[in-house]
């Protein structure tokens, strides 16, 4: 999941949280399959029936910015008995240079070309599309490594920003503000624009709560302006395009999505054709039974573990 910290994010609950995804439902891929919901301790009790192992971040290697504790050890002897791992994340707001840097520093040892991010997912969709004039919902003082090829401006106070943009992309929530939403809905209402969201979570879970992530605020645009955006990461097929890419030549049946969101891991692993372990202990649902959310989204996983 992605990362949200400024004065626009509203921290929630996992009722809230659950709820607001279930309401866009119709934008979401569709439940392909049902998945036995087996219940097994850690990622090492599924190593046996596994050989790639597709892992989430926020939720499963850390929570905010610190490592779940043991879980840099599991992945290293995951990589060390020859399983292929690879981070699939909705990590769209920083810099891949500084994602790996902060992976190192919480413990883990990933090639770089390893980590699939919405990010990569949302450059290789815009290197598709013809040379556009962006507006651009993230965090200024990141920089713009990655970004350097694209015509963006950054969305602040400033009205004619948002109107002289011929399109906009949301990347990263952390500075964002009510304010800022009420510009971006008022430009596209007087005049409809595409709308690229490069991090389709709604929420992400940090130490305390959820922090509000770019997905909540493109279904708000989209519900007021009636302008359908385009996402890309989990659950959109667009990123798992680029892992499967990755990996060459794999066995789907062995191959295996790991998250704590339902509506994004789950879901979008099934979409996939793949296998899916929902993270029970941490993350979306730490603290909460899982049945009634289970039962409520007709979202059923493979694998329930209790931790990664």
């Amino acid at each position: 999941m992605g990362l949200c910290q400024g004065p626009g994010c509203d921290h929630l609950k996992m009722e809230e949280a659950f709820a607001a995804y279930e309401r866009v439902r119709a934008r979401l891929p569709d439940v392909t399959r049902e998945g036995a919901c087996q219940r097994l301790a850690d990622l090492d009790s599924i190593a046996g029936d596994t050989d790639v192992f597709l892992l989430d971040a926020f939720g499963v290697l850390n929570i905010g910015d610190t490592a779940i504790p043991g879980v840099p050890e599991r992945v290293a002897g995951l990589q060390k008995a020859g399983k292929r791992v690879i981070v699939v994340s909705n990590a769209a707001g920083n810099p891949h240079a500084g994602l790996m840097r902060k992976y190192r520093r919480l413990g883990y040892d990933f090639d770089p070309d390893d980590v699939i991010t919405s990010r990569k997912a949302t450059l290789a969709g815009l290197a598709d599309m013809p040379a556009t004039r962006w507006g651009l919902m993230a965090t200024e003082s990141l920089g713009r490594q990655d970004l350097e090829h694209l015509d963006i401006t950054y969305l602040a106070e400033d009205p004619s920003v948002y109107d002289v943009a011929e399109g906009f992309i949301l990347m990263g929530s952390a500075v964002w503000t009510g304010q800022r939403q009420a510009l971006l809905e008022a430009s596209l209402l007087r005049n409809p624009r595409p709308v690229i969201v490069g991090n389709p979570d709604i929420v992400a879970p940090r130490e305390v709560g959820f922090s509000v992530e770019p997905g909540k605020f493109a279904h708000q645009l989209a519900d007021a302006t009636g302008v359908e955006p385009r996402f890309f990461g989990k659950p959109f097929g667009n990123v798992f395009d680029l892992t499967f890419a990755r990996l060459g030549h794999f066995d789907p049946a062995r191959t295996v999505m790991v998250g704590d969101s339902l509506h994004t891991d789950i879901l979008g692993g099934q979409a996939a054709g793949i296998k899916t372990a929902l993270i029970a202990g941490y993350g979306f649902f730490a603290g909460h039974e899982i049945e009634g959310p289970v039962s409520a989204s007709g979202i059923r996983p493979d694998y329930i573990l209790e931790r990664p």
